[in-house]
């Protein structure tokens, strides 16, 4: 019994912190991007996919490497972290594309790359998890 409430904690925790992680993404945006999802922006809803996907690699990673929940949390703030500053350098490395801009006028091939970028990025982030 101890075993099967250790999982459902653990699956809670799991899901607030995915979708924790989720809405500080959203915050990041200058538009909204459940706004965007309804007016059916491929690019928005790319990158977003990308977004949740890397979060949910080293939030596994994360949960997979640590019996402590507390050091699960731990080690998913530090990589989700490394993440975000991903994005920030990845976005100061491409002055001339204005990543927002682009997604909001719905430019796919901008989507595509910032999904790739986020679960590449997610992979070798939590490579990094112990």
């Amino acid at each position: 019994m101890i075993v099967v409430m250790n999982v459902v904690i653990s699956v809670a925790v799991i899901i607030v912190l995915q979708l924790l992680g989720m809405l500080i993404f959203s915050w990041m945006t200058p538009y909204n991007d459940l706004e965007e999802l309804k007016k059916g922006n491929l690019a928005v809803g790319l990158a977003m996919g990308g977004k949740f996907l890397g979060t949910a690699i080293i939030l596994g990673v994360a949960a997979y490497t640590n019996h402590n929940i507390w050091f699960m949390m731990l080690w998913f703030a530090v990589g989700y972290v490394c993440l975000v500053v991903t994005y920030w350098i990845f976005e100061l490395a491409t002055p001339g594309l204005k990543l927002p801009e682009h997604l909001k006028n719905g430019n796919v091939a901008v989507g595509v790359l910032l999904c790739f970028v986020f679960i590449g990025m997610s992979f070798a982030i939590s490579s990094l998890i112990i």
